[in-house]
This record gives structure tokens, sequence and C-alpha cells, in this order.
């Protein structure tokens, strides 16, 4: 048992069109027994988030929420900073600017960039692997300039059911029908050379978490992100598929819990 004095700050950044609900059973986790504290954040138009997403217009609006969590953590606080999916995005802008107050940041089943190409790079490579057909039912706002990458998207029901979900329980599938917001995705800015240093971003150390049985960020996408961009350790979870915090909470919470003593 770790000792009080070995408390954890946790950070949870939720993924596309999710929001910061989509933690609430790692949360409980994680807090019982008063072992770590949790905090989760709904990034711009996201989960409970006032704004629109035509109100955002840019990354910096979209991540905004987690700049600002992070600027009002204490000078001296280290927190253990998560992001799913395209959260490996956001986490990473925030490595960018606040890499003292990051003690390691983990990447579960996300986009997590180097510091030689653009963020967007990984994004265009998902979706030269796979078709729109794929995707089946989620909607898309396609950018006719640019070989119709998506602007911004939302998921599909259908899609939602035999991918996102899949190994979810029920209930999980139909509270996130209810509450999923469309995202954009901001390839435009996410081009731009330079938003990632290794001096900032490349001093934090980095683990991922790759979840087996993923169809949405399958295993050779998975494998292809860790050899671009080679973390200090890659840890698998067996039969996880894409929602991981859902399907094998208890495997992502030992994960964590055994990632933030390794990495103090």
């Amino acid at each position: 048992m770790e000792k009080k004095s070995e408390k954890k700050h946790f950070v949870l950044v939720h993924g596309f069109c999710h929001g910061a609900w989509c933690w609430y059973k790692l949360v409980n986790m994680l807090k019982s027994n008063g072992d770590h504290q949790v905090s989760t954040v709904d990034l711009g138009s996201c989960g409970i988030h006032p704004k629109r997403l035509d109100e955002i217009s840019s990354i910096s609006e979209y991540v905004q929420p987690l700049m600002d969590f992070m600027v009002s953590l204490p000078d001296d606080e280290r927190v253990v900073l998560v992001g799913h999916s395209y959260g490996g995005i956001p986490i990473s802008l925030a490595m960018e600017r606040f890499p003292e107050k990051i003690s390691v940041a983990v990447f579960i089943t996300a986009y997590m960039p180097n510091c030689q190409d653009p963020p967007a790079t990984l994004i265009q490579e998902y979706f030269k692997r796979c078709s729109i057909q794929s995707l089946m039912d989620s909607k898309f706002t396609l950018d006719q300039r640019r070989e119709n990458l998506p602007i911004s998207a939302i998921f599909g029901p259908d899609y939602m059911t035999a991918k996102v979900y899949k190994g979810c329980q029920i209930e999980d599938l139909e509270l996130a029908k209810m509450l999923i917001r469309p995202n954009k995705l901001f390839i435009d800015e996410l081009s731009e050379k330079s938003l990632l240093t290794q001096g900032k971003y490349g001093a934090v150390r980095r683990v991922y978490i790759k979840c087996e049985g993923d169809e949405v960020l399958e295993a050779d996408f998975q494998s292809c992100i860790n050899e671009r961009s080679p973390p200090n350790e890659v840890i698998s979870i067996e039969g996880a598929g894409h929602m991981v915090m859902l399907s094998k909470t208890h495997d992502l919470c030992l994960c964590l819990k055994k990632i933030a003593v390794k990495y103090r």
C-alpha cells in the first residue's frame, strides 16, 4: 500500500466527441480510500463546456480549459497528465507549455506526436489508413481544399456500437450516445512546425498504454505512433478496445498507479 505522502494527482483529458464524463468509473476507483487526487477537464465545446462548436475557432480555444487548469496548479506541484485518443494532442500542447508541472504524461491509445513532425501528421496518417466508409454512420464536415480531410465530426450510433464502445457495458454505450458532442480537428493549425520542442515537450517523460483490440486506433497504427515518437515505456492492456476506462477500468487504474509511483 502506498504511503499517504505518496498521494498522486491525476489529470484526465478526454478524447474526440467526449467529455470529462467518460472518466467517471476511473475517477471513483483512483479516489477510493483517499488514495489519490483526480481532476478532469471538459475541453472547449465538449462535455458541459458552455460554448458551442461554432464558437471554438482555434486549437487554443479548444485547449484553454486544460491550460487554465495547469496555470491554477501550485508551482511546486507535479501531476500525472493523462490523455485518451485525440486527447493526446491537448496534453502534448500542455507538456510544451508546462513541462515543470508534469511528472509523467500518459498516452492511452492516443495520438502522441514527436518534435520533428507537426501533430497534424498523425491525424492525416490516420485518415489515410482508414476510409470514410469504415467510419460508418459518423458525420463529417470535409475540407475540399485539402483532399477532403475532415474539419469536424461526430460519431454515429452504429459506429459507436460496433467500434468505439466494443467491449463496454450497454449502459455506458447508451449514456455516451446521449452525451457526445461534435468536435473539430484543427488540422490547419496543427500542421504548423515547431509547436512541440525537444527542450520542453521532449523533456517530459512519456508512457504509452497500448489498448489491444482497439478498432478505432488499431494496433498497427498505435505501433506506428510509438515507432515515430518512442516513449519511455509501452504498456499493453489485453482486450481493452478503445474505451479502456470503461471496459477495463480496474486494469487501467492499476497501470496508472504503477506509472505514478515509477515516474515520480
